[in-house]
């Protein structure tokens, strides 16, 4: 993932890009100018310009291109974010880190508490079923008692 900067280059140069092809397909699609009531074959037998419809097509993806461009502005950081601002939001969001992790360290704790739980059962299970395979009587394990 790119940073808002790149972003916002990137969505700049796509304008860039939209302008320049809205031109290039406009110019090309245009009905040329007479001079002095001169036709020319060419220009009888061509088909109706749909001009309109990409007229349409280029300001819809323009605006949106212009649309995304001010987004990508509002979110870039503001002149009143000053250095003690940030570094009291980063503080705030280590804070947050360090509380995430506590968590997730007594979340796993737990869990390796429960694994070992299965464990054992499962090895107790597995030995009962040894035992009775074998004609053993079954004996209560020490962790039954």
């Amino acid at each position: 993932m790119a940073d808002r900067l790149t972003q916002l280059q990137d969505a700049v140069n796509s304008l860039a890009d939209q302008f320049c092809n809205a031109i290039g397909v406009l110019q090309q699609c245009a009905p040329p100018a007479s001079f002095s009531n001169i036709q020319t074959a060419i220009n009888k037998d061509q088909p109706a310009n749909p001009t309109e419809e990409y007229a349409q097509l280029f300001a819809a993806l323009i605006a949106r291109t212009a649309k995304d461009v001010d987004v990508l502005i509002d979110s870039l950081p503001s002149e009143e974010s000053t250095a003690a601002l940030q570094a009291a939001s980063l503080r705030q969001l280590e804070e947050e880190n360090h509380e995430a992790a506590a968590r997730l360290e007594e979340v796993v704790y737990r869990g390796d508490m429960l694994l070992e739980k299965i464990q054992s059962a499962l090895a107790d299970i597995a030995q009962s079923q040894l035992r009775t395979r074998n004609g053993a009587p079954s004996q209560p394990s020490p962790s039954e008692s």
